[in-house]
């Protein structure tokens, strides 16, 4: 895989088909909005002036233009081998679209920012094993929970005065930004071979500079990742927790637990699993008096008498077992400031109202929506978010795959996200349906109870993506045969390649059934159980 800098005849006067399809302007991600030396002109109408080669540009219109300050948009030529590394994620007539690489591609949520900034302050955040320096200079990575991030001020001499970033934050001046890595898209020309990134990802810099990044340090950069091995001889293990097997760990260890995360990601599921005798209480239907308990006037003793909630009632009950148990305070973040204050004196005194203590072996776990998901949500005050560690949930077609297993999910559902990840959630519009993991397993309760009737998926998961996944089961049926890889090729492929390579076999299984089978068992035993369940599922076994 190399960088190469298209020709104006490749974009304009016999442009490639994913021109034809996509158009040939390009917007601009956060990074590139810092690093820009605005004009004034540079971002209007959602585009961005970018190079290209022959020492042309094209501007922020589409057209070839000169333009005093150009934007980078990379373009990767694939050699042999190198289809392997993406992950392809949806259709468009001429290309497909792909994710390859990582960068610090938008700005960080609104939740984080203050925690991002304190612990850089007292120096606790921790850097990453690789920097970037594509702004024409070295910047570190920071790594905060499980994100990796940048620290970086607007470009000096920004004509507008202010720069407006892809959540609406208006940045000025030498204000610093914490900029967040997130999967890069890359429209595939599969006909040449040929990746053009679907946005600018830097800027600042002279074509000559950016043509010797990109031929140097740009692939490395975008591929890294934060492998440093730790020295375990000194007593202590580095170990590799999933999402669920870490938030376990900090329960075991009766440490109060945060979840963050957006709508449908699991987050009270995942406390199911771990818990299912589980007391769920939901805070956005609750008030103080509700969890402290009512405060009654008894006339026969003139006396003030306290009634223990019903909650804490419950939760006594669930415990008399012995056995750890959690007591899980949901949509924290979407409760009244009054109703967060009384959460946290029973988080940091394990008493209700300074009267009834919580059962010793009562777990603490919390977790609330982003504000930027939800009008309605609260931040939280310091002293009651410094009472919680703190797990950022991040559902992927990997980590949602096994559960899916285990919950029967229809298989056609599970087949389409094996091959499309990026639609295992779709943008919120507030005017029709979205997709996200809650809202994929009702489409799978739909299709069981319909015998896979695929028109009801639109008002569940949204046009957009019935008609996917429609045109996804369509294609399939051309599929022919299976490719042949060595052990060496199966080592690298990705856990999304993996799962992708294992419904392929579901395709040929019944044509092949042996080959099919004998190809996924070299996966691995995870990827064996999800053909065996889909294949069964299917009517194919």
């Amino acid at each position: 895989m190399k960088s190469i800098f298209l020709s104006p005849e490749q974009i304009f006067n016999n442009p490639l088909p994913v021109f034809t399809a996509a158009g040939t302007c390009a917007p601009a991600n956060d990074f590139c909005l810092m690093t820009a030396p605005d004009d004034g002109f540079l971002t209007d109408d959602g585009g961005i002036n970018y190079y290209i080669g022959s020492d042309a540009c094209v501007d922020r219109f589409g057209r070839r233009e000169n333009c005093a300050v150009c934007a980078v948009r990379p373009v990767l030529q694939l050699e042999e081998g190198d289809e392997q590394l993406l992950r392809r994620v949806e259709g468009i007539e001429g290309a497909v679209t792909v994710e390859f690489g990582e960068w610090p591609s938008v700005v960080l949520d609104t939740t984080l920012r203050d925690q991002a900034s304190r612990a850089m302050a007292a120096g606790s955040l921790t850097r990453a094993a690789f920097t970037l320096s594509s702004a024409g200079t070295e910047l570190p990575v920071w790594r905060l929970g499980a994100k990796h991030i940048v620290t970086l001020a607007p470009a000096p001499d920004n004509a507008a005065g202010y720069i407006r970033l892809s959540d609406g934050t208006i940045v000025s001046g030498e204000e610093t930004v914490f900029l967040e890595f997130r999967p890069v898209r890359w429209l595939y020309d599969t006909e040449n071979g040929i990746l053009i990134c679907e946005k600018a990802l830097f800027a600042g810099v002279s074509r000559e500079r950016a043509a010797e990044y990109l031929s140097e340090n740009f692939l490395q950069e975008l591929t890294a990742r934060d492998d440093i091995v730790p020295d375990i001889s000194a007593g202590y293990k580095i170990a590799d927790h999933s999402e669920l097997d870490l938030i376990r760990s900090l329960v075991e260890a009766d440490i109060p637990v945060f979840l963050h995360g957006l709508s449908g990601d699991g987050k009270s599921d995942r406390i199911r699993q771990i818990d299912p005798d589980v007391l769920d209480i939901e805070l956005v239907n609750e008030n103080p008096e509700t969890i402290n308990g009512r405060a009654v006037y008894n006339e026969t003793s003139n006396e003030i008498i306290d009634i223990k909630p019903a909650w804490l009632v419950r939760l006594e009950r669930i415990c008399e077992d012995g056995k750890p148990h959690i007591l899980f305070f949901d949509e924290l973040t979407n409760a009244t400031k009054q109703t967060q204050s009384v959460i946290f004196k029973i988080v940091l005194e394990r008493f209700v109202n300074n009267r009834w203590p919580l059962p010793t072996n009562a777990r603490i776990v919390a977790a609330g929506n982003d504000r930027s998901e939800s009008s309605a949500a609260h931040d939280l005050a310091e002293p009651l978010f410094g009472r919680f560690a703190h797990i950022y949930i991040r559902t992927t077609v990997e980590n949602w795959m096994p559960w899916a297993v285990q919950k029967k999910i229809n298989h056609f559902v599970m087949e389409f996200l094996a091959n499309n990840s990026l639609y295992l959630r779709t943008p919120f519009t507030g005017t029709e349906s979205n997709a996200d993991p809650r809202r994929w397993e009702m489409a799978s309760k739909a299709l069981n109870a319909s015998g896979n009737d695929f028109s009801l998926l639109e008002p569940i998961v949204g046009r957009d993506t019935a008609e996917a996944f429609k045109r996804f089961f369509r294609a399939r049926e051309t599929f022919e045969s299976l490719i042949e890889y060595s052990d060496e090729e199966l080592s690298r492929f990705s856990t999304a390649r993996r799962y992708q390579l294992a419904q392929q076999c579901v395709w040929m299984a019944g044509a092949k059934p042996e080959e099919a089978k004998a190809l996924v068992s070299r996966l691995g035993e995870e990827y064996l159980s999800w053909y065996e369940y889909v294949l069964s599922a299917s009517g194919n076994e």
